[in-house]
C-alpha cells in the first residue's frame, strides 16, 4: 500500500461521520467546523459578520428555493422568468443516468457538470478525443455523490441529481490578455443591491487569481487574505458595460439578503453562471475579517 492509499483509507471513517453529521445534524457539523476554521463559537443568536449571516439563513430559515436555484438545471427558468433569458449559455441535455447521454448528438466542444455539484466541471474541447467510457465512470461517480453533506449544506442535498451538457464559452480576445482561463465575476449583493465583486482568473489546477473590487471598479486588495490557492493576480480592467453587469446581478438577486451571483463578460455579452448562496460554505477565509464585517453590515435580516 503506498502512501497516497494509507491516507485516503485512515480518512475514510473522518469522512463517513462528517457525512452522517452533515445529513442528521447539520448545524452541530457547522459548528465544529466553524470553531475549528476560526477559533471561536459561531453566533447564530445574533448573527452579525458575512459568514455568521448566510449560516444564520443556511440553518434557520426555509432554504427551499435555495435549492431550486442551485439547481445548474433549474435555476435556468428562474433567469427566464427575471427577464434575463438572454444570458443563458445552450443547453444541450440533462440526464439522471450517465449510460443515458448521447455523446453522438452533442457539439464537438462543451462541458458536462452535475446539477448539485461545485467545481466538478469536465471540459471537452475536442469529442474527438474523449475517452466515453471513462467520461461515463466519472459522471456515474458525479451522479452517486449528494454534494453538500461534508459541509453540512442543507439546500445542496435536497437538489436532484443530474447531469447536464452545456455550451461551451471561451474568452474574447480583450480577456485572454489577463487570464487563461475564462473571467469570473463573482457579484455580492445585500438585500439586492450589488456591493463588490470578487473576481477569479486564471483558474487552475493549483488554484485561482483573486481580486475584490467595488461597484465603482476600485481595486481592494485589503480585502483579501491571499493564499497559494487564493493568490493574487494582475488588476482585470474595468468591464465596459459594468453598469449593465451589476444590474444584471440585481435582478437576480432581487428578495435575497444575501447572494453571490456569478456572471461571465464575452464581447460585451453578459452570460449567466449561478447563484450561490452559501459561498465556501459560510466558511470564507479569503476574506479579512474587516470586510467580513462591513458585509455582515450591510444585510438586513428582519423578518427572518
Amino acid at each position: 500500500m503506498t502512501k497516497e492509499q494509507f491516507i485516503k483509507k485512515s480518512k475514510r471513517p473522518f469522512y463517513g461521520i462528517t457525512k452522517w453529521l452533515g445529513r442528521h445534524n447539520p448545524e452541530l457539523l457547522v459548528r465544529i467546523r466553524y470553531f475549528v476554521r476560526f477559533h471561536r463559537c459561531l453566533n447564530l443568536r445574533n448573527p452579525r459578520n458575512l459568514n455568521e449571516k448566510i449560516l444564520y439563513l443556511s440553518l434557520r430559515t426555509n432554504t427551499e428555493e435555495w435549492t431550486r436555484l442551485a439547481d445548474k438545471h433549474k435555476v435556468r427558468q428562474f433567469v427566464e422568468d427575471r427577464g434575463l433569458g438572454d444570458t443563458l449559455v445552450t443547453a444541450y441535455g440533462a440526464w439522471d443516468d450517465a449510460q443515458k447521454v448521447d455523446f453522438d448528438k452533442l457539439p464537438q466542444s462543451f462541458v458536462l457538470k452535475s446539477t448539485n455539484g461545485s467545481g466538478d466541471v469536465i471540459i471537452v474541447n475536442d469529442k474527438s478525443e474523449l475517452n466515453i467510457d471513462k467520461t461515463r465512470k466519472t459522471l456515474a461517480k458525479m451522479l452517486r455523490s449528494p454534494y453538500g453533506e461534508l459541509e453540512g449544506g442543507i439546500h445542496y442535498m435536497r437538489i436532484e441529481r443530474r447531469i447536464i451538457a452545456e455550451e461551451m464559452l471561451f474568452n474574447d480576445s480583450i480577456s485572454a490578455e489577463y487570464s487563461k482561463s475564462l473571467i469570473d465575476y463573482k457579484v455580492w449583493c445585500f438585500n439586492g443591491k450589488a456591493h463588490y465583486v470578487l473576481v477569479c482568473s486564471n483558474r487552475d489546477k493549483n488554484g485561482t487569481d483573486v481580486m475584490t473590487f467595488d461597484a465603482d471598479w476600485n481595486d481592494h486588495p485589503e480585502y483579501c487574505n491571499f493564499t497559494s490557492h487564493y493568490r493574487r493576480g494582475q488588476l482585470i480592467p474595468k468591464p465596459s458595460n459594468l453598469e449593465q453587469l451589476l444590474s444584471t446581478a440585481e435582478k437576480l438577486a432581487e428578495g435575497f439578503p444575501v447572494v453571490r451571483v456569478d456572471l461571465y463578460d464575452i464581447n460585451d455579452r453578459i452570460y449567466f453562471g449561478e447563484m450561490t448562496f452559501t459561498s465556501l460554505g459560510g466558511l470564507m477565509q479569503y476574506y479579512t475579517p474587516e470586510f467580513l464585517q462591513i458585509c455582515g453590515d450591510m444585510i438586513d435580516l428582519s423578518g427572518y
